[in-house]
C-alpha cells in the first residue's frame, strides 16, 4: 500500500469511521451570513451510533450549494453511513437536477435505494431514515425525507414544517395495497408488519416489497422573514413540537450553539434515542 492510500484510509476513518465528529460549524463563502452548525448524542440503546449528517456548502456548476442531511439508521448503522457518502452525489449526478429538481431528486433517492438493496450481503438487512435540505445560493430550498426526521422553517418566529412525518398509521392503505399490515403489537406505536415504525426508508430489504423510499419533496424560496432551518432526528420531535423547538433557539445566533442546546432540551425532556440535529441560520 503506498503513502497516498495509506493518507485516504486515514481520512475516510477520520470522516466515517468511529472517530466522526459529534459537532461542528461553517457558513457560506458566498452569502456571510448564512452559518449552519450541528450537534450529536448518542441515546441510551446498547448498540452503537446509528446516526448520520452532513452539514456542509460547496461549489457546484457556478452555484453555492448549502447540502444538509440527517440519517436515522435502524438495525445498524452501515446503510446511514451509506448515505452520508453517495446520496447527494446521487443527486447531483442527475442532469435535470437544475431545471427539473423535484423529478431529479426522486429519481436519485430510488436509484441509492436500489443501491443499497443491490449490496445488502455488505450493508445488511437494516435500513434509515433521510431528510435532505439543499440551499441553492441562498435563495431556494429543496428539502426531502423518507421516514420522521423532520425538517422545520422558522419564519417570523413562527414555525413551519417543511417535510411529512411517514409513520405507518397515515399510510395503512398504502401498505396494505402492497400487501403488508400495520400493527401496534409488539409494543404501544404503529409498525409496518409489526416491526418498524416508519412507513418509508431507505434499505430494510426484508420489508421493502410493503415500504416505500419515494420521498416527499418540497421547494420553497428564501424570503426575508425566514430566520432559520432545523433538520433533526426523531429524537428531537418525540418530546419536542416544532414551535417548541423554534422557540428554544431563536435567539441563540450561534448556529452549532443553537443545535446543541436543541438536543439539550430533548434530553431534558427525557428523550432517549439517538439524535442528530442541524441548524441553518439565514439571518
Amino acid at each position: 500500500m503506498n503513502g497516498n492510500q495509506i493518507l485516504h484510509k486515514m481520512k475516510v476513518k477520520a470522516l466515517f469511521g468511529s472517530s466522526a465528529p459529534d459537532t461542528g460549524k461553517g457558513k457560506s463563502k458566498l452569502l456571510k451570513h448564512i452559518t449552519h452548525g450541528f450537534h450529536m448524542v448518542k441515546g441510551k440503546s446498547k448498540h452503537a451510533m446509528e446516526d448520520y449528517v452532513v452539514s456542509e456548502f460547496k461549489k457546484v456548476s457556478d452555484h453555492e450549494l448549502g447540502l444538509f442531511a440527517i440519517f436515522d439508521g435502524h438495525l445498524g448503522h452501515d446503510v446511514a453511513n451509506y448515505l452520508q457518502t453517495h446520496l447527494f452525489d446521487n443527486i447531483l449526478k442527475e442532469p435535470d437536477f437544475w431545471m427539473e429538481t423535484e423529478s431529479a431528486i426522486k429519481r436519485a433517492y430510488s436509484r441509492t435505494d436500489d443501491e443499497i438493496l443491490d449490496q445488502v450481503i455488505k450493508l445488511g438487512k437494516g435500513g434509515s431514515t433521510a431528510v435532505t435540505a439543499i440551499l441553492i445560493d441562498g435563495r431556494k430550498l429543496v428539502v426531502a425525507n423518507v421516514g420522521d426526521s423532520r425538517a422545520v422553517l422558522c419564519k417570523s418566529g413562527m414555525a413551519k414544517q417543511l417535510s411529512i412525518d411517514h409513520e405507518p398509521s397515515k399510510e395503512k392503505q398504502l401498505i396494505e395495497r402492497r400487501g403488508g399490515f400495520v400493527s401496534n403489537l409488539p409494543g404501544d406505536v404503529p409498525r409496518v408488519d409489526g416491526q418498524l415504525a416508519v412507513a418509508r426508508a431507505f434499505g430494510d430489504k426484508s420489508l421493502k416489497i410493503h415500504l416505500s423510499s419515494e420521498p416527499d419533496v418540497k421547494v420553497i424560496m428564501i424570503e426575508e422573514d425566514a430566520e432559520f432551518i432545523i433538520l433533526a432526528s426523531d429524537g428531537i420531535w418525540k418530546v419536542l413540537s416544532n414551535q417548541e423547538a423554534v422557540d428554544a433557539i431563536k435567539n441563540i445566533k450561534d448556529a452549532q450553539a443553537a443545535a446543541k442546546h436543541l438536543i439539550d432540551e430533548a434530553l431534558s425532556k427525557k428523550s432517549k434515542d439517538d439524535i442528530s440535529c442541524i441548524v441553518v441560520r439565514l439571518q
